[in-house]
């Protein structure tokens, strides 16, 4: 292999803030960039932060960012030489890194040879256990019948892992605990595969319950060197998806770092392997460590590992893809402190984590620590792509510093207009097991009614709160509070949703800066300090604090304590709020998104609870069943169809004697 392959122009075939990432350590190394963009994307920050952008297509029905075609002519259009694949699906792609070298250009990554090698779960682990690396026992083969993995699978033994050998972000995943429930959780991993990937096929693994996942970055060059630079801890996950990643890991000591550091370093020389890459592990609590599978890439999740080093993997990853050796040996590499990232993600919590679409209309972080973003206030965040839209990255002298910083970051982040999982990860952050260094891979699951829970104080200082902001920030009222006349001192009866949950209460001024708020037979005082467009500070019960907002017409958002909330006045609406409720027969889309599968027909008969449509959106699949049982009078969308969130899409007609109702 050439030793020295120099380029000028980088494309980077990925979108965000990972295109945002990239372009800032190009820029610092002299490089010029390119961005590739949907037609969804035209205004992104991404694509108005390089020096050159193409467009590369319409979101749907194509993944537009998938496109191998479109991206090696939009690098050759604008003359890049160099191209580098981010860190999503592409990275890890055989047939775009081979495209790349047909076309001359500079794959900023591994080899076509080494993505081939571990980019297949099950061809990867086969060459992991002849190079001696500790695996998962399981089936890796190629009989792909159903009835040979369920016999596979009762040899392994439940709880037995599904894993698509081509997926990536817990897609096409199943963990199943007996032998009942096999069949229906392999077809459903292969579908979502089948979706994600082009690629139906799966691995088998016994299951290991409770683990740390833990991962090791690696780095090696085309001269024969390779280096781990330490571990990261991500086992806060949900469904199989990162939240909270950390390095070092709480249960990692030097020798067991040296040993897996070592271990990930034999497998990448024994692949030859060149650049950026993770190794992934799971960490049982008896200390044993298992390989589980290799990222061919940067991951997500790197800014942790480049706090506790100082380096710029990014970086690195430019000067090994020019030639260059590695820039320090093993014994030059340090360690300081600790750091800790949480992935804030377009998500409503508390209806399962469903993906969000929408416009954030204000966005405003914390200037003291990392965020890796690609927002902007009034953003549109569309329905086609992943759910994270931002991660928050904290450094401390040690964990524990590391982790208040992060809670006070991500309470101190105003994100309005599209609901997160922003008061989600302070809980995660917060919880007792958490802060004593207990979380394994189960950590959600196991304490998600403290992580999801029903706070009636925090919702009815919210009520409080917002109904006072609605008030004073309507059109009528001007906005001085220092000037304010007692015109309004007879109560008014405000209604209005607070998360979609209606309210009633009354509000009355009885000085300039004093109102009363009366709600469920209680009567509050909140004195008004200061009031502007974007926040407003109070005293409510003997408390004073602050609150950010944005309002548009009879919409409100405020971040209170952390958490954001969102309000729609009903004061004044003529017609009361037609009833969304599901017993009327009709199946909405939940979501913003694209059907991909439809397991009903027009006049079936089907029963409540029948699953009749699978949705995609954000690289996530969802199951909308019947919500009365009934006839199928219609179906409003086919399979491909592109739907919007509370459309209707199936019309059902209520079976009287189950007490229906049309």
């Amino acid at each position: 292999m050439n030793a020295s392959t120099p380029f000028t122009k980088i494309l980077i075939a990925n979108r965000g803030e990972i295109a945002l990432r990239i372009i800032r350590s190009a820029r610092a190394l002299g490089y010029r960039t390119v961005a590739v963009y949907s037609t969804a994307d035209a205004q992104a920050a991404h694509v108005l932060a390089a020096d050159q952008a193409v467009c590369v297509g319409e979101p749907l029905p194509a993944q537009s960012y998938l496109r191998i075609e479109a991206i090696i002519e939009a690098a050759q259009i604008s003359g890049a030489d160099a191209v580098h694949p981010g860190y999503g699906f592409l990275a890890e792609n055989e047939d775009f890194a081979t495209a790349c070298r047909a076309a001359g250009l500079v794959f900023i990554g591994p080899s076509p040879e080494s993505i081939r090698a571990m980019g297949d779960k099950a061809g990867g682990k086969r060459l992991m256990i002849d190079a001696g690396v500790p695996c998962i026992p399981g089936y890796q083969g190629d009989d792909q019948s159903e009835a040979h993995l369920f016999a596979e699978a009762n040899r392994i033994g439940y709880p037995v892992m599904i894993k698509a050998t081509a997926g990536g972000g817990g897609r096409g995943m199943r963990l199943v605990t007996s032998s009942a429930e096999f069949v229906d959780m392999l077809r459903s991993a292969q579908s979502e595969a089948k979706n994600a990937f082009g690629d139906a096929t799966v691995i088998l693994e016994r299951a290991i319950l409770e683990p740390r996942h833990i991962e090791i970055q690696i780095f090696a060059d085309r001269h024969g060197n390779a280096v781990h630079l330490g571990e990261r801890d991500c086992s806060v996950q949900r469904r199989h998806q990162k939240v909270i990643e950390e390095a070092p890991s709480p249960a990692v000591n030097a020798e067991l770092r040296a040993s897996m550091g070592a271990t990930a370093v034999t497998a990448a020389k024994a692949i030859s392997y060149e650049g950026a890459g993770t190794l992934e592990f799971l960490l049982d609590s008896a200390g044993n460590y298992y390989f589980m599978e290799m990222n061919t890439r940067l991951q997500v999740e790197h800014p942790v590992t480049e706090a506790i080093t100082g380096l710029d993997l990014v970086e690195w990853q430019l000067r090994v893809a020019a030639g260059e050796a590695l820039p320090l040996t093993q014994d030059d590499i340090c360690f300081s402190g600790h750091a800790m990232e949480v992935r804030l993600c377009a998500e409503d919590v508390r209806a399962g984590f469903m993906p969000q679409s929408g416009t954030m209309r204000r966005w405003d972080i914390p200037h003291d620590l990392r965020v890796e973003h690609g927002l902007n206030s009034g953003t549109s965040i569309p329905p086609f792509y992943d759910s994270m839209i931002a991660k928050l990255i904290t450094h401390g002298k040690t964990r524990d510093e590391a982790r208040r910083r992060l809670i006070q970051g991500v309470e101190d982040t105003v994100a309005l207009g599209v609901k997160t999982n922003q008061e989600f990860l302070t809980r995660c952050l917060s919880h007792p097991v958490f802060a004593k260094d207990g979380a394994t891979t189960a950590f959600i699951a196991q304490h998600e009614k403290d992580l999801v829970p029903a706070d009636e104080k925090a919702t009815k200082r919210a009520v409080i709160v917002g109904a006072w902001l609605l008030h004073e920030t309507h059109a009528h009222v001007r906005q001085n509070v220092s000037d304010r006349s007692l015109a309004h001192a007879l109560p008014l009866g405000m209604h209005f949703a607070l998360d979609d949950t209606p309210h009633v209460v009354n509000i009355s001024q009885v000085q300039p800066r004093l109102f009363k708020v009366s709600l469920e037979g209680e009567e509050h005082e909140i004195t008004a300090v200061s009031l502007c467009q974007t926040e407003a500070r109070f005293v409510l019960d003997g408390v004073m604090e602050s609150v950010a907002y944005d309002r548009d017409g009879s919409s409100l958002w405020i971040l209170l304590a952390g958490r954001p909330y969102a309000l729609e006045d009903h004061t004044r609406a003529v017609a009361s709020r037609q009833d969304n409720g599901d017993s009327d027969g009709r199946v909405r889309a939940s979501m913003n998104g694209r059907i991909v599968a439809l397991m009903a027909a027009v006049g079936d008969k089907v029963q409540l609870g029948q699953p009749l449509l699978t949705l995609e959106a954000m690289k996530m699949e969802h199951v909308h069943t019947a919500p009365v049982e009934g006839v199928i009078t219609e179906i409003m969308a086919s399979v491909d169809d592109q739907v919007k969130a509370h459309s209707v899409v199936i019309e059902i007609l209520p079976d009287e004697t189950k007490g229906g109702s049309k």
